[in-house]
């Protein structure tokens, strides 16, 4: 199996792709150092030794009239979050200065609910005006649901770099997670983020039931989209949610995931987001050698992460870079 998976980490070094069948083998390997050297060596040679930092913001919280199992944001689940509308843009220009300080590359803005306003797509965009005059080479990036060319167009002119939309699982295991909308309308806002001109963040969440077949399409469709970055959340059951019971990956599954995803994404970004520390715990720095290059810094949506400096430190402690 080790010259097999050499072999592969081969081909797609010199610019070939790995097929379903030969990913499908790829997980279902026992040789778990095979797969993450080659896996780290493929990042080594598409990415480099630099990690990707990204800060996000909760910029309207919770009474979202979508029912994604997984969610704590939705009307539809009792959870204890904080509910309120969407912030003043100059509270977005404070949290960005927080994110600059921390030494993230990209600052993003989030916001729950299947889509926004007007009114309010024309607040964030000064938002992005008042934070890119501050902070002229921090990249700003914005996940705000299921938006229109012409509202994707102001973001743009704004300032916006990057969007993200992210499937979440494969088409087939998509109405398992959510009725009030479809993988299709999520396909449709990613492909008019692309026609926009727009960077592509897009990937899902590890770890909601579904099988490895299921995790495989979900990685593929997405090499389909050439996306620019591929955000890999692991599952935290918040209680409340439908999901709340649901056993978590054991960590050489996610591990495996990961490497397999770098086989699958070579050239792109690959980042750990949601689940990292309450997941992965005191193993958290392996991600790297499995072929991750960029994570969340700070706190996410409705959980906390690590301080900026524990995260900092660990990046350093490897021999990775900023």
């Amino acid at each position: 199996m080790q010259k097999i998976v050499q072999n592969l980490a081969d081909r797609i070094i010199a610019g070939g792709l790995i097929e379903f069948g030969e990913a499908e083998g790829l997980l279902l390997s026992a040789d778990l150092e095979s797969l993450f050297y080659q896996a780290n060596r493929i990042r080594e040679h598409f990415r480099g030794k630099k990690v990707h930092l990204c800060s996000i913001t909760n910029a309207k919280s919770g009474a979202c009239n979508q029912d994604c199992k997984f969610c704590a944001q939705s009307i539809n689940h009792k959870t204890k979050i904080p509910v309120y509308s969407l912030i003043e843009p100059e509270e977005m220009l404070s949290r960005a200065r927080i994110a600059f300080q921390n030494k993230t590359e990209r600052f993003c803005l989030v916001t729950s609910g299947g889509s926004l306003t007007d009114s309010d797509i024309d607040k964030i965009c000064i938002g992005l005006e008042l934070i890119g005059q501050e902070f002229p080479n921090l990249k700003l990036d914005a996940s705000l649901g299921a938006l229109t060319k012409q509202s994707l167009g102001k973001l743009k002119k704004s300032g916006l770099t990057r969007y993200n939309h992210n499937l979440e699982t494969s088409a087939d295991y998509f109405s398992k997670i959510c009725t009030t909308h479809s993988f299709s309308d999520r396909l449709a806002t990613v492909r008019l983020v692309k026609d926009a001109g727009l960077e592509v963040c897009c990937g899902g969440i590890f770890g909601l039931g579904e099988s490895q077949l299921e995790r495989l399409k979900f990685m593929f469709t997405l090499r389909e989209l050439d996306v620019d970055c591929i955000p890999i959340n692991l599952l935290n059951p918040i209680l409340g949610t439908p999901l709340e019971n649901v056993s978590a990956l054991t960590l050489d599954e996610i591990f495996k995931l990961i490497a397999v995803c770098r086989f699958i994404h070579p050239k792109k970004e690959i980042k750990i987001c949601g689940g990292r520390q309450a997941i992965l715990k005191d193993k958290q720095s392996k991600i790297f050698s499995c072929g991750v290059d960029s994570i969340i810094l700070g706190d996410y949506l409705t959980t906390p992460g690590s301080p900026a400096s524990v995260d900092l430190e660990m990046i350093h402690s490897l021999g990775l870079d900023i």
